[in-house]
């Protein structure tokens, strides 16, 4: 997720308290997370939905030999011309402004934590892959969805790395920490909540790096912008998977869904790296959501747009049948995008004038 977090004096001094060796400076979420909605019979629901999942999901995956790679964007090191196109790529990188860069590492090692992430899909129920190489639907979309989103981090490590832009080492201390630390996303092993979190998370993932190609384009480095360009395809891809998942969910159980909808809302859908820690910066990941917005990556009123897309695209405000506690959720629900664009935009509006510039280590301390 790309908004920003905030937290009231007291949570964030409960924050401090759950530090750990592996990330010193990194704070859990535990303490922050309610209950999950009760356990509905996921097993009788899901497994009804496997037919229909290998016909809707598993075809947006995409074969191995058919998928672009990153060496499709990147100098090729065998040939006789290599040190011409490295050159060429760092001539078109040095009108790019330090602050691109800086959003750019924090994008990049979000992608490098896939580690965490399939860790987090393989322990949620129903997609759980008993064996490794389990032949459900779900089991089969859990490791095919990883395999492709790796191309993301590799396709952006090479190409920070051969820009020389930024300091690699301190770029590959953030991901080994990030990694370490591990991830919480609110979800506990419920795939209602899993499928609610990623139909979010993956469009958020493409309207950052959608607008990176923007940006990048408009900095005069075409080849950046389509990587950026390609990856955001992938994300809404991804995206279309997550929300026919959760579409289907809410023709079989509203009243579990629409729940389930409400408890991820009332938490907000954070960015995976919320943990994210360089060995030095203990609010690198507030300082990057900040200057992520500075630049106009990602904007208060998408994370609003986002909510209020989804709920059109699940028919949330057409749905019947449902209990009274459904019924009262979804009143909520259907309320709360304009509410949260709204309160966003006022913090977000309030943060560009306050926040200061600070420095950041990928970037050799310099400020922005």
């Amino acid at each position: 997720m790309y908004s920003t977090l905030h937290f009231t004096t007291k949570e964030a001094e409960n924050l401090r308290k759950n530090l750990t060796n592996i990330s010193p400076r990194g704070p859990k979420r535990n303490d922050l997370i309610a209950p999950a909605p009760s356990k509905e019979n996921f097993d009788e629901i899901f497994k009804s939905m496997e037919g229909w999942a290998k016909a809707n999901i598993l075809p947006l995956l995409k074969p191995a030999n058919k998928c672009w790679k990153p060496q499709d964007f990147l100098p090729d090191a065998s040939s006789d011309g290599f040190h011409d196109q490295l050159r060429q790529l760092q001539e078109r990188t040095k009108g790019i402004p330090d602050e691109y860069f800086g959003v750019v590492v924090g994008n990049m090692s979000t992608e490098e934590a896939l580690q965490s992430y399939h860790s987090h899909i393989n322990g949620t129920e129903i997609f759980h892959d008993k064996t490794g190489v389990d032949d459900t639907p779900w089991a089969i979309w859990a490791r095919g969805w990883s395999a492709e989103e790796n191309r993301h981090g590799d396709l952006l490590n090479k190409y920070l790395y051969l820009s020389g832009r930024v300091d690699m080492k301190q770029i590959e201390t953030t991901i080994q920490y990030l990694i370490a630390a591990g991830q919480d996303v609110a979800t506990a092993n419920n795939p209602y909540l899993w499928t609610i979190y990623t139909s979010f998370q993956e469009r958020q993932a493409a309207i950052v790096h959608g607008n990176m190609a923007r940006l990048a384009k408009q900095h005069g480095d075409a080849n950046l912008a389509q990587i950026c360009g390609t990856i955001a395809a992938d994300e809404k891809r991804h995206e279309s998977a997550y929300t026919k998942m959760v579409g289907k969910l809410f023709e079989l159980d509203p009243n579990g869904m629409i729940i389930a909808l409400a408890y991820m809302m009332r938490r907000r859908i954070k960015m995976p790296s919320y943990l994210m820690y360089d060995g030095y910066d203990d609010h690198l990941f507030q300082h990057f959501s900040d200057v992520l917005m500075r630049i106009g990556a990602f904007n208060a009123s998408d994370y609003g747009g986002i909510l209020e897309h989804l709920v059109s695209k699940w028919k949330v405000k057409k749905l019947t049948g449902l209990s009274s506690e459904g019924r009262k959720t979804q009143d909520y629900v259907c309320e709360l995008a304009q509410r949260i664009t709204r309160l966003e935009e006022r913090a977000q509006s309030k943060a560009i004038k306050e926040v200061p510039t600070v420095s950041f280590s990928w970037i050799f301390d310099r400020k922005v």
